[in-house]
């Protein structure tokens, strides 16, 4: 029998039970379309890390004050902050660092007219910016003049303009921060989220006016550098260390008090978190789909019972036994790569609703699909392939004496 005739006879049997065929095909389309949903999600996390540190700026280090193991630095209690000492050390010693800056911060309360809110409020030497690679939309930065003078402007973001000055431009206009009126003289450029945190909810000031107005003394929270090139990260990584260690007086052999990180090492982090939650999601998404395999089995060895009495005419008027697998098998096929297809669509609409309902961005995992695809036809002929070997090895007369 050719297999135009054994396919036509396939869909004509799943034709006339529709709802149990689709039944049997759910569990392949929810285990498919969980697969491709998590490979999704999971490029869009990693997409979503890397937009992230790209946005921290380039060639970039931070020195902070916290125990250095595990690579991820963090502000320790009991640990001395940094020195402006320390910050012109690095600017005299370091020379694979092209700028160094200082920043410090605090949520404070903020006023301008009849509006106020508790904001994140900066104080950052000029250099910062440069680092960051942030500019301002409109206005311009504090300068090496308001810093030197301790001068009482500050820049506001975005998110800061719209809630206390209600969208209008709040250059020249004047903010109270704490106990100190500051006059703002630009806003800068939106960054948006990172990591979950509104970048655009700060006000940044001088931090010479931060120290002495607001903390009452000069201790840097956090250094920021900037590498020569950005093939000399490592190497400026390693000098700035060593000059830390100097400057803070930690003998040969012992940790430090502190950690240099670069975006790198944050990225790498993230994102091997992101692969491997990415992983065990798409690892117990599988499971769907063997349980569909076994809905498929289960499904089609009532069906060869149900149709014990046809098989044995068919076998009877001339049939091989391997036209009969072979028409199962086609069936089996059928059902999981119908399964499949719908899966994928079902998928890649799922992690569309999710990215966006999560604000990160929605990737197509090409790589996925036609594996998810290819897997579900395979799953079909594992699946399959018992239930077609029981039909095929029926004994014709006994099936046609079948009740």
């Amino acid at each position: 029998m050719s297999l135009d005739t054994t396919g036509r006879l396939a869909f004509a049997a799943l034709l006339r039970n529709k709802m149990r065929s689709m039944l049997t095909a759910l569990g392949i389309v929810i285990g498919v379309a969980a697969v491709v949903t998590m490979q999704s999600m999971g490029e869009g996390a990693t997409a979503y890390v890397g937009d992230a540190i790209s946005g921290l700026g380039s060639n970039m280090l931070m020195a902070m004050p916290g125990a250095s193991k595990g690579g991820m630095g963090h502000m320790t209690l009991g640990v001395p902050l940094f020195t402006m000492a320390d910050m012109e050390a690095l600017r005299h010693e370091a020379h694979l660092v092209r700028l160094v800056g200082a920043a410090n911060s605090r949520q404070l309360r903020t006023v301008a007219g009849a509006n106020n809110r508790t904001v994140n409020v900066a104080g950052v030497s000029p250099e910062y910016f440069e680092v960051r690679s942030w500019g301002v939309s409109e206005g311009r930065l504090p300068g090496p003049e308001d810093e030197r003078q301790a001068a009482t402007v500050c820049v506001v973001g975005k998110t800061v303009r719209d809630m206390l000055f209600e969208g209008q431009n709040p250059i020249g206009r004047e903010l109270r921060v704490q106990n100190l009126t500051c006059r703002v003289v630009g806003q800068m450029e939106v960054k948006g989220a990172t990591f979950g945190q509104d970048q655009d909810d700060i006000v940044f000031m001088p931090y010479s006016t931060f120290s002495r107005r607001i903390v009452g003394n000069d201790r840097v929270a956090v250094i920021f550098a900037s590498a020569v090139e950005a093939d000399r990260i490592d190497a400026a990584k390693d000098e700035v260390t060593a000059i830390l260690r100097h400057r803070r007086h930690i003998p040969a052999g012992e940790d430090d008090d502190f950690a240099v990180t670069d975006p790198r090492q944050i990225q790498a982090v993230l994102q091997t978190v992101t692969v491997v939650l990415t992983a065990l999601l798409a690892a117990v998404a599988a499971v769907s789909l063997l349980v569909g395999g076994i809905g498929i089995m289960n499904i089609m060895l009532v069906s060869v019972t149900e149709r014990t009495r046809e098989i044995g005419i068919r076998l009877a008027v001339g049939a091989r036994g391997s036209d009969i697998l072979m028409q199962f098998l086609v069936e089996a096929v059928v059902l999981s790569a119908a399964g499949g297809a719908i899966g994928i669509g079902v998928g890649l609409a799922a992690a569309w609703g999710v990215a966006r309902s999560i604000s990160i961005p929605y990737v197509v995992p090409t790589a996925a699909l036609p594996l998810a695809f290819f897997v579900s036809l395979f799953i079909g002929v594992v699946f399959g392939v018992i239930p077609a070997r029981k039909a095929a090895r029926m004994n014709p007369l006994a099936a046609l004496r079948w009740e």
